[in-house]
């Protein structure tokens, strides 16, 4: 999988790269600021694809004695570094703007250079789209956050498209900084969201959509014998998943039997989310009488209250560190 993603990566660094050639080439054709400020953001796709390289390169290293929980965390350092580079280019072209507003030097050959940011247009949208499949099908951060940059610059591409043509049409030379400026906003807002991601994967901030899955499978496919489950807590690691949780059950079970249920659990999220790859830490809380009014299993010879009703596990009694009863 990781020869796979490496592949992918290779081929995104090598397209950003040769169109990064053909926007400079426009910038020098037409004097154009605007294209200009594309063309410095395709410069930060390269740099960011050839970190992204290394990075998926060290998450795919098996765990070792300094590294239990594997390497996948540098995809998180990845995203950081694409999105910081990326709010440098906009400060970049910001000030680049400005002193076009002043300088305002001349323009030309305008329908070339419509042409040729057309053309990288449609072969990053082409690309983006396929990293982002890519990056959810594998799965990986690193493919997904370098999908969004470069379908970030379709965006700032389109619009210059726009200014360029009403540019040729109307000869209002002010259009041309005045892209650059609006270039510069969603290449500086882009630039926030992925390092906002990075610093929360970084931070291991719980990632909500993953809790409600893994609540969702254990609803589904619930045991008897799962009386209870609370305090979880889940990290990602590139594209593995560490879950850390109690489960309560009954104390009369052997050690050989507790076992098997946990294991039972660990492996059907294992199989129902896919292609990530969960590892579960789980301790295991004997029933009490408390217990048995919510406890499922049939026939219990040691129950001592009635059964009187099925709690749905959700966010709010799932992760809090405190039993059900409680």
């Amino acid at each position: 999988m990781i020869r796979k993603e490496l592949r992918i990566i290779l081929l995104s660094l090598g397209i950003s790269l040769v169109l990064t050639v053909a926007k400079f080439s426009a910038y020098f054709l037409t004097g154009s600021v605007a294209i200009l400020s594309d063309a410095l953001e395709s410069i930060i796709n390269v740099v960011a694809g050839g970190f992204a390289c290394y990075s998926i390169y060290l998450a795919g290293k098996p765990k070792d004695e300094n590294h239990p929980y594997g390497h996948g965390k540098v995809e998180f350092f990845s995203i950081g570094f694409e999105g910081a580079m990326i709010f440098i280019a906009g400060i970049l072209i910001l000030f680049k703007a400005v002193q076009f507003f002043i300088l305002k030097p001349e323009l030309r050959e305008i329908d070339a250079g419509i042409w040729v940011i057309g053309i990288t247009a449609i072969v990053n949208l082409l690309l983006g789209l396929y990293l982002k499949r890519s990056g959810r099908r594998l799965p990986s951060i690193t493919l997904t956050g370098n999908g969004e940059h470069i379908l970030t610059d379709v965006y700032s591409s389109a619009a210059l498209i726009i200014a360029l043509v009403i540019l040729y049409f109307t000869g209002q030379t002010w259009i041309d900084p005045v892209a650059s400026v609006i270039i510069a906003l969603l290449i500086l807002r882009k630039g926030y969201q992925l390092m906002r991601q990075s610093i929360s994967g970084l931070m291991d901030e719980t990632d909500m959509k993953v809790v409600d899955r893994v609540i969702d499978i254990l609803n589904r496919h619930r045991r008897p014998v799962w009386i209870d489950v609370h305090n979880m807590r889940v990290q990602q690691y590139g594209n593995n998943y560490h879950i850390d949780s109690h489960v309560t059950l009954p104390y009369y079970l052997s050690l050989e039997q507790a076992h098997d249920a946990v294991k039972e659990m660990e492996e059907l999220v294992n199989r129902e989310l896919g292609a990530h790859e969960v590892e579960f830490f789980i301790h295991i809380d004997p029933c009490i009488p408390a217990s048995c009014q919510h406890c499922q299993v049939e026939n219990c010879a040691v129950r001592s209250h009635p059964f009187t009703n099925k709690i749905t596990w959700s966010r709010e009694n799932v992760l809090p560190n405190r039993k059900h009863t409680e």
